[in-house]
């Protein structure tokens, strides 16, 4: 899988698994810092590099000639340090690397199983690269196979029947933690995707009407709100609305906490769910007696017989990988005997070329098109006949490569 003799295909990164919500949020990329590592990534001349950051994991898919050049890319335009990310990450290379995107891709490897919110991800930032001119051929349809597969999975398995995900979960928290659901008063801050679901999973589920959002960008509070016909309330009131509420759900996607204990003077019991990586709520409010916080990590724990049900279906999901990235894999190997098919050609061509040469010499009615157009079919059909052994001898097609290359006497460059 080498891409130019030296470069090969890594993942690196850090998700839920290891890295807690803290030491995720050093290494959380906003929108201007992918932006970043894309531009850094062309200037240093990486040649294909794809970026997704969200609450869960962030992670680098890219050619490098070693790995350091991706985690030094991602610690440049992070808080996080190559210390602590040598702490709590992973690294897979080619094969490995490509087992890991399908997995990630098509939920199974999410922090609420069959969680399909990473596709999205992971799609946008394909489309990130390419507008760069970041995503060559290999990742491009490496990343269409990982949406193939996402897809099939979600129609032929009920991995992510019923709705779990971290969204979901929150509402679930709060429907088995707090009594008398619909008559308390909740205010959602952040109205982002994560917000959005909240808010529809909370409509749902709760039967309440005292919702009222908040977000920095009151229109897009509206656009929300107007769907379900809620309160919508400026940023400037957030002090008075945690104040007289009984719930409050984070999911800004601030870089810093925007929920404090000063922030916060109502003596009533007061719920607080921080859906935000980097943490949006500060932890010093778990000072005050009247006041819980619960974070993300603390609701991925929440399983219930929906996520039961679904582990039920992880061997269909395999099954379905495993065919997909066998397709993956089959194109993959055709790259590989690509230089020595364009070698053979080139080849049989210089021996064409000598022996029109000599014909045109010896022959007073040559005729240049009728010999160029025959021999150009033959050598399409000794090449073509090569390549269909090739791809057909799987077993044992680098032994065939090796053999043909001893005896047309050829020179290849590997570019796979």
């Amino acid at each position: 899988m080498q891409q130019h003799k030296s470069t090969y295909f890594y993942a690196i990164g850090l998700s839920y698994k290891k890295a807690d919500a803290e030491v995720r949020g050093h290494f959380s990329l906003s929108d201007t810092a992918k932006q970043n590592v894309l531009a850094q990534a062309k200037a240093n001349g990486i040649e294909s590099v794809l970026v997704i950051s969200t609450c869960n994991r962030t992670e680098l898919y890219g050619f490098a000639e070693h790995p350091y050049q991706l985690i030094h890319l991602l610690c440049e335009n992070t808080k996080g340090t190559v210390e602590e990310f040598q702490n709590v990450a992973y690294v897979y290379k080619n094969k490995e690397a490509i087992n890991h995107m399908f997995r990630v891709g098509s939920g199974l490897d999410s922090q609420i199983l069959g969680d399909f919110e990473i596709i999205s991800q992971l799609k946008f930032g394909a489309r990130a690269s390419k507008k760069e001119g970041l995503l060559n051929s290999f990742s491009e349809r490496l990343i269409n196979a990982v949406i193939q597969a996402s897809k099939r999975i979600k129609t032929e398995t009920e991995l992510s029947s019923g709705a779990t995900s971290v969204s979901f979960a929150s509402v679930q928290y709060i429907m088995n933690n707090v009594q008398n659901i619909s008559e308390k008063n909740i205010l959602l801050f952040g109205t982002g995707k994560i917000g959005r679901n909240t808010c529809e999973n909370l409509v749902k589920h709760t039967q309440n009407s005292h919702i009222t959002l908040i977000n920095r960008t009151k229109t897009k509070a509206e656009e929300v709100a107007g769907k379900f016909n809620l309160i919508v309330k400026d940023y400037e009131n957030l002090e008075q609305e945690i104040n007289g509420s009984d719930i409050v759900i984070v999911a800004t996607g601030a870089q810093n906490p925007t929920v404090y204990k000063s922030l916060i003077s109502t003596e009533k019991p007061l719920l607080v769910l921080d859906l935000s990586i980097p943490k949006n709520v500060n932890e010093n409010i778990s000072e005050l007696s009247n006041t819980t916080l619960v974070h993300l990590d603390d609701l991925a724990k929440i399983t219930d017989d929906t996520l039961e049900n679904r582990k039920a279906y992880i061997p269909a999901a395999e099954e379905i990988i495993e065919d997909i990235m066998s397709e993956f894999n089959a194109w993959l190997d055709t790259l590989k005997f690509v230089p020595t098919i364009q070698a053979i050609k080139h080849k049989l061509t210089d021996y064409k070329n000598s022996e029109l040469s000599t014909q045109r010499k010896k022959l007073v009615d040559f005729n240049e098109d009728q010999a160029e157009l025959i021999t150009n079919n033959i050598i399409q059909k000794i090449t073509n006949q090569f390549a269909h052994h090739l791809r057909e001898d799987g077993n044992s097609a680098d032994e065939s490569i090796e053999l043909i290359k001893k005896i047309f006497q050829l020179e290849t460059t590997d570019n796979v």
